[in-house]
């Protein structure tokens, strides 16, 4: 689960479907990135972050996928 995707996202008041009309993706794909289970390319980490006002390195930030891998592996 990416939380730190949604916190960004529930700071600017969107829903999934209002964040991923927004960035030009389906709220099913749009889940997915949220949930962790589907990494973005980078176009549409960079159109995701514009939309939430945020760094869209962020998303291959080595921490962030690190700590994302542990969850998966825990699951």
């Amino acid at each position: 689960m990416r939380s730190w995707l949604k916190n960004y996202r529930n700071a600017r008041g969107l829903t999934q479907e209002e964040t991923s009309y927004l960035s030009g993706i389906s709220r099913s794909y749009y889940t997915h990135i949220e949930q962790g289970s589907k990494t973005p390319t980078v176009e549409v980490a960079k159109n995701i972050a514009k939309t939430l006002k945020f760094d869209w390195v962020l998303f291959f930030n080595s921490i962030g996928s690190l700590e994302e891998q542990k969850s998966k592996i825990c699951s």
